[in-house]
């Protein structure tokens, strides 16, 4: 089974940068797509990001395009976001997910029912 760790959320002012980490042992050495969600009390879980086994495909929502960055690291076993010019409408818990994808260019940012593994979300907070 596969389990995700992230890592790498906080407080930060608006303007600011934050790297979340969402690392498993399995990202070494199988393929997996990657994901990072986020939901504030009261709404849906939103896709964020995505990234495709290969790497050779990555999404953003409309919202963080051109702020956020995801990368992997098939070395380190790990999936990262990196987070620049932050807002305070970007405060939400984070969640990584991942799963098995039917082809090496496969990521997604619509339904979570489409991944399998989840992590127990890290929180994000901008504001100063």
């Amino acid at each position: 089974q596969l389990q995700l760790v992230e890592s790498g959320g906080g407080l930060v002012q608006p303007g600011g940068s934050l790297r979340l980490s969402c690392a498993a042992s399995k990202f070494r050495s199988d393929s997996y797509a990657v994901a990072w969600f986020r939901q504030v009390p009261g709404k849906e879980r939103e896709g964020v990001s995505c990234i495709s086994s290969s790497g050779g495909t990555t999404k953003y929502t409309e919202s963080v395009e051109g702020r956020f960055r995801i990368f992997r690291d098939m070395a380190k076993g790990a999936v990262f976001l990196q987070m620049d010019s932050l807002k305070p409408e970007d405060t939400a818990n984070y969640y990584c997910a991942s799963r098995s994808p039917p082809d090496n260019m496969w990521c997604a940012l619509g339904t979570p029912l489409q991944y399998s593994a989840w992590g127990h979300g890290i929180q994000v907070t901008v504001s100063s």
